[in-house]
């Protein structure tokens, strides 16, 4: 990895791994996904994560995802995502609000994880309650509720599953702020910034520079983008090179190719502003 590194002092850190890992990366449509096989130790990915503060959350997360033995959809989506981020029938991919007007949602975390990571997810989950009426509640006894586990990546299903559902924060690679708000935000409904159903309008995606079994990645979805306008640097938005096959460009913005996109820290404003309008806060 050093060596290769070396080779390319031209290329930043995120774009040259992503080249290494999706490059050897078979992944098919029409179901039948092969599993990604490492190509990066966990202490090698512990050590390339802290090493670059500026790397995006979305870069982050692929990167961990290396070798993940689940079947992801966009990075980090469980399957199957048959239903849209922000549309779903009758809203039964929502989490309930109570007669008191919030969103209770149960959730458990592993005792895989030590005080120390357990008091980073739990700074998580609450960093939604002072924006939103959404509020993480240790469980009791509840039916659905989420589970969070030290398993191979970061990921998590999209919106309520019913019953219990995995949200996954592997200890190497995973117990970053960001990265633990943006999985959150797909356990409440939300699907990545560039799949909007207007992303054209904002993005052009390069086709050319991602390999094609790689391209449902990037489908538009039919969303219900809630009156917000389009945000390049939320947390739910892709870096520019995601998925690239050449270290080009995968996203570019337009018409101002050099407008910032993706998210190095934490939720934005719109961020914030769609959850309040889904669960109508």
């Amino acid at each position: 990895m050093a060596n290769v590194l070396e080779d390319h002092e031209d290329m930043d850190i995120s774009t040259e791994i992503l080249n290494l890992i999706f490059d050897s990366r078979e992944i098919l449509l029409e179901g039948d996904l092969s599993q990604a096989q490492p190509l990066v130790g966990e202490e090698s990915v512990d050590d390339i994560l802290e090493d670059n503060e500026d790397m995006d959350i979305s870069t982050r997360i692929l990167i961990s995802n290396n070798g993940s033995s689940e079947l992801l959809l966009e990075g980090d989506l469980l399957l199957p995502t048959t239903r849209n981020a922000m549309k779903c029938f009758r809203n039964n991919c929502l989490w309930k609000k109570s007669s008191n007007g919030l969103v209770t949602i149960p959730y458990t975390v592993s005792s895989a994880y030590n005080s120390a990571e357990t008091s980073r997810i739990v700074n998580a989950l609450q960093s939604f309650h002072q924006s939103t009426c959404i509020r993480f509640v240790p469980r009791r006894n509840q039916n659905d509720h989420i589970s969070i586990e030290n398993r191979g990546g970061c990921y998590s299903s999209l919106g309520r599953t019913g019953g219990m559902q995995v949200l996954s924060l592997k200890r190497s690679g995973c117990m970053y702020h960001g990265t633990m708000q943006h999985e959150v935000n797909h356990a409440l409904g939300f699907n990545h910034e560039q799949t909007r159903s207007d992303r054209d309008q904002y993005v052009k995606i390069n086709w050319e520079n991602i390999n094609p079994s790689n391209a449902y990645n990037f489908k538009r979805q039919d969303t219900n983008n809630l009156n917000t306008p389009y945000d390049y640097t939320s947390i739910m938005h892709y870096g520019r090179t995601a998925f690239s096959i050449n270290g080009r460009d995968s996203i570019t913005p337009i018409p101002n190719s050099r407008v910032q996109i993706g998210q190095r820290k934490g939720m934005t404003r719109n961020d914030f502003l769609r959850i309040n309008r889904l669960y109508r806060c």
